[in-house]
């Protein structure tokens, strides 16, 4: 990693085979995971590792993300991620990034919410919780707090699929892993759906954190050429809306 700026995480990463799908595009759920890896990286830089946040019962939780894609990353492509905490506003965290190609010409940028939350009681906590001081950045801005992905009246869902969470969802903090439904978002289509469609942004409001067994229908509305919406839903818990724009 190189970070000449210490308010600026910088990660470097490859997209490979198993990153990659049939078309040899990065698969979203990678995109997400190296955002991920990268934010986890930050902070962990300020003495805050993911232990030491455990043994204190403390966990992040994303509250809303929005990504938009200016180039869609290849296989073997080399990417390099930027991350920087931009400011609080009450109990929410603004994190931002930018994604870079090795040509360093920008591909990608996100803004995404964060809450940080006691594990146990399932409760947001203020800033001030934080056992350490976060500097936030505000040399560079990808854009205001991004809106929650909320679906218009007029969308008519269907079902697409049955989504149980097991072991291989689950993160350190015991709940499915925000990368993950990069992965449950995109199965909502077909690869005949996929072939001619290049993702041009994705957003994602996490409604309920989902653990272990927890069950929930994926629906989705397709417009051809423009979007999917996806939602995943049993009875009156909404886990997550989401939005991919082609």
């Amino acid at each position: 990693m190189d970070n000449p700026n210490d308010l600026v995480w910088i990660e470097h990463f490859i997209v490979q085979a198993s990153d990659s799908d049939f078309r040899g595009r990065a698969k979203l759920s990678f995109i997400l995971e190296i955002m991920q890896r990268t934010a986890d990286s930050a902070v962990n830089s300020l003495g805050l590792s993911v232990e030491r946040m455990l043994e204190a019962g403390m966990g992040w939780m994303m509250i809303t993300l929005d990504l938009e894609f200016h180039r869609y990353p290849l296989l073997n492509d080399q990417l390099t991620v930027h991350t920087w905490s931009k400011g609080t506003k009450g109990v929410l965290w603004q994190r931002d990034y930018r994604i870079f190609d090795e040509q360093g010409t920008q591909i990608a940028a996100a803004r995404s919410t964060w809450a940080l939350v006691d594990i146990e009681k399932r409760k947001l906590l203020r800033p001030t919780a934080l056992p350490v001081q976060v500097n936030h950045y505000t040399g560079d801005s990808v854009g205001d707090i991004p809106e929650k992905v909320t679906l218009a009246k007029d969308i008519t869902l269907e079902d697409a699929y049955h989504y149980q969470v097991r072991y291989s969802g689950l993160d350190s903090n015991n709940h499915l892993n925000n990368a993950r439904y990069g992965d449950i978002c995109c199965d909502v289509l077909s690869p005949e759906e996929w072939e001619p469609s290049v993702l041009k942004r994705f957003r994602i409001t996490y409604v309920q954190e989902a653990k272990f067994g927890d069950e929930f229908i994926v629906q989705r509305a397709l417009k051809m050429g423009e979007s999917a919406w996806v939602q995943g839903q049993m009875g009156d818990t909404l886990f997550f809306a989401a939005c991919l724009e082609f």
